[in-house]
Order: C-alpha cells, then sequence, then structure tokens
C-alpha cells in the first residue's frame, strides 16, 4: 500500500535514505523482503500458534496471546489519535508490556523511540523534542528510581508531548489500558512500505546526546534473520534477557526478534544478578544468554565461589557491547565449559560474530567476523588511506543494514559517514587474513563503561555549568570489571565556603546528577587539578590525562 504524497514527505522526513542502486541491489539480492516488522511478527503468531512466546514473572503468552495484547493495544493507541509517523518515546524495564508496546507501536505506523532505563529526563526530553513525540510510556518505577517525576520534566521541557502512560502505580498520568475491551476491533494496515523507518534506535553518543538512529523494516529484518540463523535459533531454543530489552544487541543480534523469527522463547529478567540470573535460567531450562563483558566476569566470580555453573548448561553464552578481555574468554570455555560466542557491532548497523565451529583462538581472541557478504568494511588511517591488512585503523562500514545517517542531524552526519556513504564507527581495528575483526580501542572521545557508552563532552557540558569549574576533562580509566571507568579532571575555582575535597567530590557527583543524566554518566573519579595540560593545537591533553591515571602520578 503507497502513502500519498504529503504521507511521504513526512515519512521521510529527516532521513538519508539508501541510494536507489543499493536499494536494487539488497533486494535482488534477497536481503531485504519487502516485510515490515509487524508483518514479521504476525507471520510468526500464525506460524507458531500455541508455542510460547514470552515469559515475564507468573505472566506467560503464547504467540498467538501476544499478538492479541499488541493488536489490542493497537486499537487502543487508534483510539487515542496516534498513528502515521507518530513518534512514540518507550522506556521501560524487562516486563512484557515493552514488547506490547512496541509491535502495537509498529502495527499503526508509529515510531518507537528505544530510550533505556538508565537515561534521565535530560536525554528523554531530547529524544521527544528531537522526534516531536506526542507519546510517552514508562513504567511507574524501577531500581529505586520514580519515572513519574522524570515524566513531569518532559512534560514541562516538551510542548509536543500530549500524553504520558504508565504502567503500574499511574499516579497524575494516564494509566496501561484494560486489553480486552478493545478485543472486538481491528486495526487498519498502515500506509508504509519495508523501506521504511520503523524505529530509532540510539547511538552510544561521542558528541553530546546520544543520536536518533533511524532503522528500517527491511534493514533490520535482514540483520535479524541473518543474525538468528548464525547463532542457530529454532523452536526449542529459551533465551533469557537479562540486558535491557530496548538495547540494540537484546533486540537483533539474534536478541528477541531473532527468537521471535524462530518460534523460541523470551524469558525476562528483571535485572542482571546472579541470585536473580541463575534461577531463572534452571527453572526455565534457558539455553541462550547475551551478557556485557562486565556482566561476565561477574557471573564468573559468582561461580567461582560457589554458584552454581549455569555456563555449561547453556547452548551458547553471547558476550558483547564492549572488548571482552582474552583471558575471561579463556577462563569461560576452559574453566566451565562455556560456548562462547563473541558479538561486535553497533546500533547503526555492522554486527560481526565468531561462530560456533570457530577454531578456539579465534573466538577467544577475535570479535568474530561481518554477517553479510556487502558488509563493506574499510581500515584506514587519519587521512582515509586504506591501510594494509593486519593493520590497526579507523573502521568504516557500508551495507545492507547500516544507516546512511542518523536522523535530523545533518550537521553531524557530514563528520560522521564519508561522501559515499561509508560510516565512521570510531573504533579502532585491525583484520586478520580470515576475515576477522580484532577490537583495538576507540577513536572517538567515548568511554565504554560495562557496554554503557558515555559521550565525553555531554559530561563536560555539565561540568562545565558548575560555578566554580573553570574546566573539566573527562577520561577513561582502565578498570579490570567494567573495561573503562571514567574520570573526571576539574580545574577549580576555590572560594572560602569550600568544603573538603571528598565532599566535595560528593557534591559534583550531586551536580551532575541533579542535571539528570543517566547515572552511569556520573563520573567515577574526580580528580581536582591546577592546570589542563594542552597540545600544540591549544587542545585539552586527554592523552597525558589518561597517562597520569595510568602511571597514577596524580
Amino acid at each position: 500500500m503507497n502513502a500519498n504524497v504529503n504521507d511521504e514527505s513526512l515519512l521521510w522526513d529527516g532521513i538519508v535514505p539508501y541510494p536507489e542502486e543499493f536499494v536494487e541491489r539488497y533486494i535482488q539480492k534477497g536481503y531485504w523482503k519487502g516485510q515490515t516488522i509487524s508483518e514479521f511478527f504476525q507471520e510468526s503468531a500464525q506460524k507458531f500458534v500455541n508455542q510460547m512466546a514470552l515469559i515475564c514473572g507468573d505472566r506467560q503468552y503464547s504467540y498467538q496471546e501476544l499478538n492479541q495484547n499488541i493488536e489490542q493495544f493497537a486499537v487502543f493507541l487508534t483510539k487515542q489519535g496516534y498513528g502515521l509517523a507518530d513518534a512514540v518515546v518507550i522506556q521501560m524495564p524487562n516486563i512484557a508490556e515493552f514488547f506490547i508496546a512496541y509491535f502495537a507501536a509498529l502495527r499503526i505506523g508509529m515510531r518507537p523511540v528505544m530510550s533505556l532505563p538508565a537515561h534521565r529526563h535530560a536525554e528523554v526530553s531530547h529524544f521527544i523534542q528531537q522526534t516531536d513525540a506526542k507519546l510517552y510510556i514508562c513504567a511507574d518505577k524501577h531500581l529505586g528510581f520514580d519515572y513519574r517525576s522524570l515524566a513531569q520534566e518532559c512534560q514541562r521541557r516538551c510542548p509536543t508531548l500530549q500524553q504520558v502512560i504508565v504502567v503500574g502505580d499511574a499516579g497524575d498520568f494516564d494509566p496501561w489500558p484494560n486489553l480486552p475491551s478493545f478485543k472486538n476491533h481491528m486495526v487498519s494496515k498502515p500506509k508504509i512500505t519495508a523501506r521504511h523507518v520503523a524505529f530509532f534506535q540510539l547511538s552510544g553518543g561521542s558528541t553530546g546526546t546520544p543520536k536518533l538512529i533511524p532503522r528500517t523494516h527491511d534493514d533490520y529484518l535482514y540483520s535479524v534473520r541473518a543474525s538468528a540463523d548464525i547463532c542457530k535459533l529454532h523452536t526449542e531454543s529459551r533465551m533469557l534477557m537479562v540486558l535491557p530489552v530496548a538495547h540494540n544487541f537484546s533486540m537483533s543480534s539474534a536478541g528477541s526478534l531473532g527468537l521471535f523469527y524462530t518460534g523460541g522463547t523470551l524469558v525476562l529478567s528483571k535485572d542482571p544478578s546472579p541470585q536473580t540470573a541463575f534461577p531463572l535460567i534452571e527453572s526455565h531450562n534457558i539455553t541462550h544468554v547475551a551478557l556485557v563483558p562486565a556482566l561476565a566476569a561477574t557471573w564468573a566470580e559468582a561461580v567461582q565461589n560457589g554458584a552454581t555453573n549455569i555456563f555449561k548448561k547453556l547452548t551458547a553464552l553471547q558476550v558483547g557491547g564492549a572488548r571482552l578481555p582474552d583471558a575471561l574468554a579463556e577462563k569461560l570455555i576452559d574453566q566451565y565449559q562455556c560456548r562462547l560466542q563473541q558479538v561486535f557491532g553497533m546500533a547503526e548497523g555492522l554486527v560481526n560474530y565468531t561462530r560456533y565451529d570457530d577454531p578456539k583462538e579465534v573466538i577467544i581472541g577475535t570479535q568474530g567476523s561481518r554477517i553479510s557478504p556487502d558488509d563493506e568494511i574499510k581500515i584506514v588511517d587519519e587521512d582515509d588511506h586504506e591501510l594494509p591488512l593486519g593493520e590497526v585503523g579507523h573502521l568504516l562500514t557500508r551495507g545492507p543494514y547500516t544507516i546512511r545517517g542518523y536522523y535530523r542531524a545533518s550537521e553531524h552526519n557530514r563528520n560522521a559517514f564519508t561522501l559515499d556513504g561509508f560510516y565512521r564507527t570510531g573504533d579502532l581495528v585491525r583484520l586478520t587474513p580470515e576475515g576477522n575483526i580484532i577490537v583495538e580501542g576507540r577513536s572517538k572521545e567515548q568511554i565504554n563503561r560495562g557496554g554503557e557508552k558515555i559521550a565525553t563532552e555531554e559530561v563536560e557540558q555539565v561540568l562545565n555549568q558548575h560555578q566554580q569549574i573553570i574546566l573539566s576533562a573527562l577520561v577513561a580509566q582502565p578498570d579490570p570489571i567494567l573495561g573503562e571507568k571514567s574520570c573526571a579532571f576539574i580545574q577549580w575555582r576555590p572560594n572560602n565556603q569550600d568544603a573538603s575535597e571528598t565532599r566535595l567530590k560528593l557534591q559534583i557527583r550531586q551536580f551532575v546528577q541533579a542535571y539528570g543524566l543517566a547515572t552511569y554518566k556520573i563520573p567515577d573519579r574526580i580528580e581536582f587539578i591546577e592546570e589542563m595540560p594542552y597540545t600544540a593545537l591549544g587542545k585539552i591533553d586527554k592523552k597525558q590525562l589518561r597517562k597520569r591515571l595510568t602511571e597514577d602520578t596524580i
């Protein structure tokens, strides 16, 4: 069904489309099948009718039941007046309502924005403003944080926000509806095609607030289907979701969508701790789990300290989101009899996997190889000249599921993409002769804290608003558990009322927290410095600051 001219301009506003020659190539090669994500799930619901799709605490949904809930919520959204290209920010913990809201929004042509539970009002209000979102759907509370107060702040900041729906105790907002009351209604198919944008993922962000990543139905489903095949998922697969459900890793690598594609069962965990997750692995006969390296280390420590070795019960453990230390990879395989799969990818597109039949040294020492033969990879120097095989350089990529530009970000896109459409990932990598990628670090100003990406500039902008901070510089500090932690160097303007240094550091952290940044962005360490070191170009010399941390010469 084709949209009219006005709808078409609305659907492409702020989007950088794939060039037609590439569209034709990806369709011809069978990567893009012309199916929307809503049609994709409905096909699974028809194919796996009574198979168990989703388990959330004591609630269980077959594919048919989940599909009915989705249809009912889609009817509700339509009756609320929402429709084609309307943005909705969804921010929920790992609960069934996330999937109901996500698929229902897609079913009527809305565009979900995948906010993570850790985001606070600075980020969420930005998402609403950037997309002109009319609707925000959240839980009441999670892990001690009250999202209703966040919603109030967003209402104050965001004039486009018309409605807030809260799962749980809604307070002054609209409650999650009674879905069975909409069971005798159906929604009309929206006037979209699989080439249109389905939803927005979020960038790790290296230059301020996370950028919005417009993923089309065609490109996203190609990565989902291909990932499910690589991960060998099937109807007997049972996946425990401990990472945030909205994260790109959780959704598509192969994630929840890959599992729904193959008719498996998804079990949701309210938190990733061994105390919560290990009993679920045993009671639900879990076959697949995805973790970030910091969690893999925590789980390994729990097993080391006497917990049941759940690793050998799994068909596969995926680890991604950050570089997995070789020593931990080796320990998981040798000591805990784990079938490990490394995953290296990005919400913008390119995903690499080690394969189950790869040699052990490949699984331990590399981050795998690309999904598609049409994933184009370049490794270049500072001047964009391609480097010889095996040399470390900047990773550039383009392909059938890698975006051509961020949403409504033309200025940023000029730096983030080459003229011929290659995405500058910000990763420093080298390539083996077999085509496997080895991640050596980051070229962008970004800290990878246990898989959570921190844009240094964003935090510095907040710190520099403090009336006594002359200058700030946020740098990464190596950490054995998280991979990296953040350290803020502060050039301080003293006054007579200053508290002790310990107290000042606490006050600075509280200042960042009060601004509304996600908790993982609050500096782990703060060091006062009399004067910043500078490069020859007059920029703060972060290399020198990082050197001080590693040499501990502060």
